[in-house]
């Protein structure tokens, strides 16, 4: 599976961005799905989770403020990001697991086999 992530830019602090992911070459199926994040000396930090069946989790950094959604069938997973604080900014990377992972597993990068390109969100205070 192929991942193509868009949507980041240069924002001020209480902007919205609305980050999008599509996958190519095969259907997400029953897997999971994320959106991690990376800023500049910070190890990959796990943002968001949805699962095949609809059910999401969050960071209790975003909780609140973020909210992924997306059409597995089509392929598509998006991260709507509201109220942006600088602390947000960072490389977005969108994530599939060809499984659907456990709770306990969501957070942790190396269960993801496929990743995005990486989206830069940039917030000014």
């Amino acid at each position: 599976v192929q991942l193509q992530a868009s949507g980041g830019g240069l924002v001020e602090a209480g902007d919205s961005l609305r980050l999008s992911c599509v996958g190519f070459e095969h259907t997400f199926g029953r897997s999971t799905m994320a959106w991690f994040r990376q800023a500049p000396g910070k190890e990959r930090e796990f943002v968001a989770g949805m699962w095949w069946s609809g059910t999401t989790y969050y960071s209790d950094s975003v909780k609140g403020r973020f909210t992924i959604s997306g059409d597995f069938a089509v392929n598509t997973v998006d991260l709507q990001m509201n109220s942006l604080k600088p602390e947000d900014t960072a490389v977005y990377y969108c994530a599939a697991a060809p499984r659907s992972l456990r709770t306990s597993e969501l957070r942790t990068p190396h269960e993801y086999v496929y990743w995005g390109q990486g989206t830069q969100v940039t917030v000014s205070s």
